[in-house]
Formats: C-alpha cells, structure tokens, sequence
C-alpha cells in the first residue's frame, strides 16, 4: 500500500505552483505565427524545450537541422523587457519584450 497519496476534495485553500509553461493564449499567439510560416514555406518543424527557468518553441527550417530560432519565455526575469525572448541557435538575444504578442507581430521573420 502506497501511504504517499493523498486524495483532495476541496482544494480551493491549497496555493497552486506558478506553470512553468506557455499559457494557452500565449501559445495560440505562438501557433497563428507557425501556422502562417508554414504556409509560407519557410519554417517546417518546431520543438518545445522546458526548464525550471524558462520554456522555448524552436522553430526549423528543416527537422534534421539546428534551430532557426526560438521564442522563449523567462519564468522569472531580472528585467520587464527579458520575459520573452527571440534567440538564434546559439542563444545571442535577437529581440527582447515584456509582450509576446507585439513581439512577434512587430519582427521581421525573413529579415532578422
């Protein structure tokens, strides 16, 4: 017999942990962008990375190839402007903000 399980009927008292992820309207923003992309021919893949620190949607050009780029999210920033970031393959900050939406919507994808 397991004696580590607990079984919750009312837990409206117990304090939730922070998500450690993209919130649903956050991905959706990140998906309408990859779904766009796609049907421009010029992103094929993506990949989710996660980490106690922040989560990444990498995108590829092709599956067998490094990462194009990867939009990422910092769960605990030292500035408003770090929480979500555009990346290259090897991590140099392309673009940074505290809106994920203005973020992507105001990046030159085929220029940067």
């Amino acid at each position: 017999m397991n004696n580590n399980l607990k079984l919750i009927i009312n837990n409206s008292q117990i304090k939730i942990e922070e998500k450690n992820f993209f919130e649903k309207n956050e991905l959706q923003i990140i998906l309408d962008l990859y779904a766009k992309m796609v049907s421009e021919g010029s992103w094929k893949d993506y990949g989710l990375n996660i980490s106690n620190k922040q989560v990444s949607f990498s995108v590829f050009k092709n599956a067998a190839e490094n990462a194009l780029y990867k939009i990422c999210k910092n769960f605990k920033p030292k500035n408003k402007n770090l929480k979500y970031l555009i990346t290259d393959t090897n991590g140099k900050i392309l673009k940074n903000s505290f809106d994920l939406r203005n973020l992507l919507k105001n990046t030159n994808w085929k220029k940067l």
